[in-house]
């Protein structure tokens, strides 16, 4: 990437940000619609979306895959909740490692005291971390470590840089990605993601995000000199309409497109909280990121109130959560 001779002050063309309407209640969807949808996907991970489709997912179950009680989240909502931990303390990126670092090996904000899922390249960034590199720089940067695992935990970086410039917003979602997936891709897909989580926080209608990110997140990656080679890879979203897609063409695995993708396909396709999550984590595969990336979005798009209470009652830590959202919504609303 080449950032020169970029403006400051760069806005998307037919845009006028106006910072976003941030109150707790909003906290309390970011973070509440990530943990649902993780949970939700939690006994189901690694199935094949053939093998969900004879028993698919219409509740919150325990048990499954990693034989944990119902209601219990995964890596995806530990590492959010490390995240807003960090922006609740005053952000920094020395912050968030620590967080990273404590919850990897002191179970700091874990569902049950245990972490019991973690990627490969996380992990190799966390322990980079622990032997002093600057975090902006402790994750993989090449193409080969596009997972989901910056994506999965981003969502919380929309309370601190909803009222900066474009520019701003785009450097700081690169570095917080990059403690532990630094390439151009992983950043794309997190800045879209966030982008489109802006959109809905302005009150903007799902379709009215979707097809201005088009435009501005299109003019913004050419105005960095984005590669043709990366930016061409979110055809789909940029270009097509991705609601039309069959559900057969949606794919539901690790990588950070599948995931994005997958996400916004599930979003457009669906009219409320439930269906939404319940949509991703039916996909397969990599069911509690998917369904922790949508319900991110579904939760600012429809509030946490449209989420069913048996969930919320069933879901791990729900108070401590809250609490987190409170204190989080405290640090940023000055």
């Amino acid at each position: 990437m080449n950032n020169n001779n970029i403006r400051s002050e760069w806005i998307p063309s037919g845009y006028i940000k106006n910072g976003g309407h941030l109150n707790l209640k909003r906290c309390k969807d970011i973070l509440l619609g990530v943990a649902i949808g993780d949970a939700l996907g939690v006994p189901v991970e690694f199935k094949s979306r053939e093998e969900i489709s004879r028993q698919p997912v219409t509740d919150m179950i325990g048990y499954g895959t990693h034989n944990k009680p119902a209601g219990t989240f995964s890596d995806d909502s530990s590492l959010t909740f490390c995240l807003a931990e960090a922006i609740a303390s005053g952000f920094s990126l020395e912050g968030t490692a620590r967080n990273f670092i404590n919850w990897r090996y002191d179970n700091y904000w874990t569902a049950d005291n245990e972490v019991f899922d973690i990627g490969m390249t996380t992990q190799r960034a966390i322990d980079r971390m622990v032997k002093g590199t600057p975090p902006q720089h402790a994750g993989d940067f090449e193409e080969e470590s596009n997972g989901n695992g910056s994506l999965m935990r981003i969502l919380p970086l929309l309370v601190y840089i909803k009222d900066k410039p474009t520019v701003t917003r785009y450097d700081l979602i690169k570095q917080v990605s990059s403690m532990t997936h630094g390439h151009a891709r992983s950043v794309i897909a997190c800045f879209y993601y966030l982008e489109f989580a802006l959109g809905l926080l302005d009150g903007e209608e799902k379709f009215v995000v979707y097809n201005r990110l088009q435009k501005d997140v299109a003019e913004y990656l050419r105005s960095i000199n984005m590669s043709r080679d990366e930016t061409s890879l979110f055809d789909r979203l940029l270009i097509d309409r991705i609601d039309m897609i069959p559900e057969n063409q949606i794919r539901s695995s690790g990588y950070v497109l599948h995931t994005l993708e997958a996400s916004i396909w599930c979003l457009l396709n669906t009219d409320n909280y439930k269906d939404a999550v319940l949509k991703a984590v039916n996909l397969g595969q990599d069911t509690d990121t998917t369904g922790a990336v949508t319900g991110g979005l579904a939760g600012l798009l429809y509030d946490h109130d449209s989420i069913p209470q048996q969930w919320l009652s069933q879901l791990a830590r729900k108070d401590d959560i809250e609490d987190l959202a409170a204190r989080m919504f405290k640090a940023v609303k000055s």
